[in-house]
């Protein structure tokens, strides 16, 4: 079994993606975004991009590591 890619290049890279703020976003561009690739070799996974340069790498999470990840963060 291959290991799941960590990060996309270029977030641009993920053509078709609907790129997500959280309803707290300000608007001001410094939050992060996420989307749910549907296709390709990251199609599953939850890619997050910093807004301020969406052209920068996308880092890559299985659903379950999100949650565990926000779970966590949550806590703090």
């Amino acid at each position: 079994m291959s290991a799941l890619p960590r990060h996309v290049p270029s977030s641009t890279d993920l053509h078709g993606a609907l790129w997500l703020r959280s309803s707290y976003s300000t608007g001001a561009n410094n939050c992060v975004e996420t989307a749910r690739p549907s296709a390709g070799p990251w199609a599953g996974l939850l890619a997050v991009r910093d807004s301020k340069d969406p052209a920068r790498p996308a880092l890559l999470f299985s659903p379950e590591s999100w949650v565990g990840f926000t779970a966590a963060a949550h806590g703090l």
